[in-house]
């Protein structure tokens, strides 16, 4: 790479380049270097025709130059002739410059993807800068906003009054032009952060908001706006918290209903189950055999002679059969309290799932049942050893 010495007279300034806005006080800095230390870094050129030069990068050390009167300037001659790469070049020269604004890279970024002379795609432009795809896409979002909008853009992230930084601008990019950029006028008159430019552009997304109210917030100022926007949220987790509860208690009511269901149910299936029992049964044995012991002794005491030996016996007849019946009273009732006890599995069940009621009462419940069967648990097992000393 030769760096030689061109005739200033001989170099024309690049009016297509992609960097175009220079600060008269930065210029003027550079002017005041130079004058004191020399050009440090020369300037890229092509060769045009008629023997004339034309810049690739470095219009601003040319311009600083020209202030200073210089007669020549250092520079490197490059032979590239195609228009994509020396486009290209410049914008990677500029990317590594102070002063590049965020609206100079989505205009250079725009013309490389939709001017037919260069036709590139997010992807080659990302792999030949060595730039994320975001990062371009980013860029061009900016050039949604309106002229006035972006004389104010600036480089960095600093807020400052009277400018706006990429980050204050892409919260509102999405919004339609007649709130973007209003509200990005308002944002840099009043140095909003960029947190609360994120709020104030939710309060202008949300559809429940009439436009007709939108329009008339749009005459607040930031810190206005701001409170709008606490206001609006306060209210907005109000409503998520009552239909939250409406949901609650709909869905209480929805389990209590179930469970009435489930106990009618089973209160339905023990009288069945009862009712079967007691269908299949024959006429009951015990008030059966009962009756006809009592019709028998009445029937041998009014036989007319009939001895004390007979009615004795009689007797006897009349105590076995009342025994009998006694017996078969017993294994019926046995069978019907078998018949009417649930599994004990299914009751638990039934119990785990009973969410919905008061948990003392169900406790309580629970204790009376309990002692309840142990009553009988002990009263059984009395009755059981009694008959096992028979067996």
């Amino acid at each position: 790479m030769q760096i030689i010495e061109l005739p200033m007279n001989l170099i024309d300034e690049d009016k297509d380049q992609p960097r175009y806005r220079f600060g008269e006080e930065s210029l003027q800095e550079l002017v005041n270097s130079i004058g004191e230390i020399g050009l440090l870094s020369p300037i890229k050129v092509r060769k045009a025709e008629g023997g004339r030069y034309k810049i690739i990068y470095g219009n601003r050390r040319y311009l600083a130059c020209s202030k200073l009167g210089r007669d020549t300037i250092p520079a490197i001659v490059s032979d590239a002739t195609d228009e994509t790469e020396i486009y290209l070049e410049q914008v990677a020269e500029n990317l590594t410059r102070e002063g590049f604004t965020p609206i100079e890279e989505g205009e250079a970024f725009d013309k490389l993807l939709n001017d037919p002379k260069f036709a590139s795609s997010v992807k080659f432009l990302a792999a030949k800068l060595g730039k994320p795809e975001s990062y371009i896409k980013n860029k061009c979002e900016l050039l949604k906003f309106g002229p006035a909008v972006k004389k104010l853009v600036v480089s960095g992230t600093d807020i400052r009054k009277g400018t706006l930084t990429e980050d204050q601008m892409l919260p509102l990019k999405d919004l339609p032009m007649e709130y973007r950029d209003p509200l990005a006028l308002t944002m840099a008159k009043d140095e909003m952060p960029v947190i609360d430019v994120k709020r104030i552009a939710k309060l202008f997304k949300d559809a429940s908001i009439s436009e007709r109210t939108k329009s008339q917030l749009l005459y607040k100022d930031g810190p206005g706006l701001l409170d709008t926007w606490s206001a609006y949220e306060a209210s907005r987790k109000e409503r998520a918290r009552a239909a939250a509860d409406a949901e609650r208690r709909k869905a209480e009511a929805e389990a209590e209903r179930e469970e009435a269901e489930r106990e009618e149910a089973q209160r339905k299936k023990a009288e069945a189950k009862g009712a079967a029992g007691a269908g299949s049964a024959q006429p009951h044995p015990a008030a059966e055999t009962a009756g006809a012991a009592a019709a028998a002794s009445a029937a041998v005491a009014a036989q007319p002679g009939v001895g004390a030996l007979g009615q004795a016996d009689a007797a006897g007849a009349v105590a076995a059969m009342a025994a009998a019946a006694a017996g078969a009273r017993t294994m019926a009732t046995l069978r019907e309290l078998l018949a009417a006890l649930p599994t004990p599995d299914a009751l638990a069940a039934e119990l785990q799932a009973a969410t919905s009621v008061d948990p003392e009462a169900l406790r309580d419940g629970l204790d009376d049942l309990i002692g309840r069967l142990e009553g009988h648990l002990s009263a059984c097992r009395t009755a059981r050893s009694e008959v096992a000393k028979r067996i």
